[in-house]
């Protein structure tokens, strides 16, 4: 199904206030780097806590599973906040709205960094969930309308994939600056991308205006259609199989019997896994159409994370399979969040703004749920415990989209 961005806000609603000049014509996948750039900054704010998990623990006199609710506390109030912001900032310019929210990213990081308790951390990761919803929906429904129809699963990959560049670069060297440096001096650096990022899209990014203003009731109106609510459940499912242990690498990792020398390079494998496995994706997703190929993603989770599972109950300690099981995790997770939005997009096209914003709503409910769930399973079973939970969960996504594959 093919449909023009022209005559549209970036939301998908007509408005016929605007001349057709001032409407962007279609543009190449290049037009679309700045915002990843965008999303490398948020990526690297959300996941580079779990390079230096412990460290954290530690300095705030807290447990490894409490430091890893930050994660939680992030998620969830992404998750709340994102159709409300996209609601009370509709008819901001977009270019505005982004530049924004890299600015309140990098204040919240500098916050994290000068956090002298606990419950400061907690509410300064609140305040990144601020910045962080802001951008990352609007950047993915910006994508897709400077390109043309034909390259919308990619364009979505690019944006995705300045978050699975964030994994690829920004959790190891959080990991490598957390050991030379310190926790709070990593996260300073953290907020200074963020800056950096906000000049980089000020500068870069082509001018669009707001979309008209949509109510929020209006917004979630678009959960009443068929396609839309069949689909935000398995993004849901999907982050919490594959996203819920995540920030609890590092322990996981210990569970394989990896010393701290080998962590960086087997979170740098992650990384590189997440992204070959967004960019395949949304290349298959283009040309397969997405079922097919969230099918084959699923099998590999599944198959990853149970081999994982074994590995960590059996005691085996082989450094080979540790770095073959990251690279796995990486791809595994991180091929599904273009094709869920490639599926929202086609259900509901002339609210693409909508749609993909309650799709990163459900993606954050996803890694909330499972990080809690996970921060319970590890102290109680160890690792196999919650990695075999993970497992479970991604065997019931495949069997989800198979009885939902039709609507």
């Amino acid at each position: 199904m093919r449909t023009s961005a022209q005559g549209k806000g970036i939301s998908g609603v007509p408005d016929r206030s605007r001349t057709a000049a001032a409407e962007p014509a279609p543009r190449g996948l290049g037009a679309t780097l700045v915002l990843a750039l965008g999303t490398f900054a948020v990526g690297t704010d959300a996941f580079v806590v779990a390079g230096f998990l412990p460290a954290m623990a530690d300095s705030l006199n807290v447990s490894e599973g409490a430091a890893g609710q930050s994660a939680t506390v992030f998620a969830i109030a992404y998750a709340v906040l994102a159709p409300v912001l996209a609601t009370a900032a509709a008819r901001v310019p977009r270019r505005a709205l982004l530049v924004a929210a890299l600015v309140v990213l990098a204040l919240a990081n500098l916050g994290s960094a000068l956090a002298p308790s606990y419950p400061v951390l907690m509410a300064t990761r609140v305040l990144a969930a601020v910045g962080a919803a802001a951008f990352t929906p609007n950047a993915g429904a910006v994508a897709s309308a400077l390109v043309s129809p034909a390259q919308r699963a990619r364009a979505l990959a690019v944006v995705v994939g300045g978050l699975t560049v964030a994994t690829a670069l920004g959790v190891p060297l959080g990991n490598a600056a957390g050991r030379v440096l310190d926790w709070r001096v990593t996260l300073g650096l953290v907020a200074a991308l963020c800056a950096v990022c906000a000049v980089g899209v000020r500068l870069v990014m082509p001018a669009l205006s707001g979309a008209p203003h949509l109510a929020l009731r209006r917004r979630l109106a678009a959960l009443r259609r068929p396609g839309v609510v069949t689909v935000l459940p398995l993004s849901v499912l999907g982050l919490t199989a594959s996203y819920g242990l995540y920030a609890y690498t590092v322990p996981v990792l210990r569970a394989l019997g990896v010393g701290a020398s080998a962590e960086t390079w087997l979170l740098f494998l992650y990384g590189v896994g997440a992204v070959i496995g967004n960019l395949v994706a949304g290349a298959a997703g283009d040309r397969h159409g997405p079922v097919p190929v969230l099918a084959v993603g699923y099998v590999a989770l599944a198959v990853t994370l149970g081999v994982f599972t074994w590995a960590t109950a059996s005691g085996a300690h082989w450094p080979v399979l540790a770095g073959a099981l990251m690279l796995g995790w990486g791809m595994s997770t991180w091929f599904q969040t273009p094709l869920q939005q490639l599926r929202l997009i086609n259900a509901a096209p002339e609210e693409t703004a909508v749609v993909v914003g309650l799709n990163a709503s459900a993606l954050y409910a996803g890694i909330a749920l499972g990080t809690a769930l996970c921060g319970v399973l590890l102290p109680w079973g160890g690792a196999p415990a919650a990695l075999g939970t993970c497992t479970a969960l991604a065997v019931v996504c495949l069997v989800y989209l198979g009885a939902t594959r039709h609507r």
